[in-house]
């Protein structure tokens, strides 16, 4: 007699696994060459010395268990962003902390509403906590609130809102942003993921504190994985209501972020050297590979991210598929945008100088090469 197949929970076999960005491409040989890696949103330069050196300084005591509170780095951070370090909950990733709110808010005859190029996450979190993930449209790659308050219905329980978001590079302003909230029903939680908040210099935006401040709705998550370039450690954080930060400190693990983690955030925070240096550098080359880019004919968005998003109109064979092979054979590693339904687009990370410069000329390359 056959032993019975254990089923997973209804829906878990629906999930798509996230595909993360790739790190290299094979020799012949089967190992891996240099390549410029373009593809994952990563910090230009490698992580702060500061944390580096912190890293080295905790390395001794790694038998110990951390802090379960984390009360060190969220008085860091609460320092560092004016907040009340008691409303701030950290997590393995801003990944996780989305992850524990649909847990925690939503299930099984649940909506959880996200946008049409949202980040992957949001669906593929409602799907594991059992509940239906619903995408709104967006105007010209943006969000557009007046969809996003149209697909709401009396079984949304969350609104995952990435702003800026990833992978367009779009944003709403702090009077847009305020709509959304003021037009959602009182009891629907606004999850703002403001992962790419510190790459932004555009005077209308805000990352959303004044919005958690208003109420007992609304939630602002962050990470230490973009401008902080400490994605490998896998930290992030959100700032939320007293209420929710007590129902997600209930549900998380109780040593979830690591020590190392903890003392490599809390040495990054500290190191605005590194944090200006990396801002400035991203706000430069922005501009300059999206200016060069649309030069060539290559239409973008006007990203604030640190990544710009490359339309290819596929005329002359110019696609987004052949230019991503004519960027692996010149060991550029960027990333293809089909899984967010953008199949003309290429995301492409800002990197350093000489990475960005390397990927311009090979694109400009590119268009202008024959195709068989």
């Amino acid at each position: 007699m056959s032993t019975p197949f254990i089923s997973p929970r209804p829906g878990i076999m629906d999930i798509d696994p996230y595909v993360p960005g790739e790190g290299g491409i094979k020799n012949n040989k089967g190992g891996k060459k240099d390549v410029i890696k373009l593809s994952s949103n990563e910090g230009a330069f490698g992580p702060s010395p500061k944390a580096v050196s912190a890293l080295t300084d905790v390395a001794g005591s790694m038998n110990r268990y951390p802090d379960g509170s984390a009360s060190q780095l969220t008085d860091a951070i609460g320092k560092r962003f004016g907040l009340d370090p008691a409303r701030i909950v950290c997590g393995a990733g801003s990944d996780e902390i989305l992850s524990l709110l649909a847990y925690s808010y939503a299930g099984p005859g649940d909506e959880v509403l996200y946008t049409e190029h949202g980040f992957l996450m949001y669906p593929i979190a409602a799907k594991a906590a059992g509940a239906t993930p619903i995408a709104a449209g967006e105007t010209d790659l943006t969000t557009d609130v007046d969809k996003l308050l149209a697909a709401v219905t009396d079984k949304t329980k969350i609104v995952f809102l990435a702003n800026p978001n990833n992978p367009t590079g779009t944003y709403l302003g702090a009077s847009e942003l305020q709509r959304l909230r003021a037009g959602l029903p009182t009891n629907v939680l606004l999850v703002i993921d403001a992962a790419y908040a510190e790459f932004v210099s555009r005077d209308d935006y805000t990352p959303g504190f004044e919005l958690v401040d208003q109420g007992n709705n609304t939630v602002m998550t962050r990470t230490f994985s973009k401008i902080f370039a400490l994605g490998g450690i896998r930290l992030g954080w959100a700032y939320m209501p007293a209420e929710i930060a007590d129902v997600i400190n209930r549900v998380r693990g109780p040593f979830n972020v690591s020590s190392v983690a903890q003392a490599a955030g809390i040495a990054t925070l500290e190191d605005t050297e590194f944090f200006n240096k990396s801002r400035e550098h991203n706000i430069e080359w922005i501009e300059k590979t999206q200016n060069a880019l649309r030069n060539m004919g290559i239409e973008t968005t006007n990203s604030v991210g640190n990544f710009v998003l490359a339309q290819f109109d596929g005329e002359n064979g110019k696609t987004a598929k052949a230019a991503d092979k004519f960027l692996r054979n010149n060991s550029i590693i960027v990333r293809q945008m089909n899984a967010y339904g953008l199949a003309n687009c290429l995301r492409i990370s800002i990197g350093r100088e000489d990475e960005m410069q390397a990927c311009i000329d090979a694109l400009d390359r590119f268009m202008k090469s024959e195709m068989n």
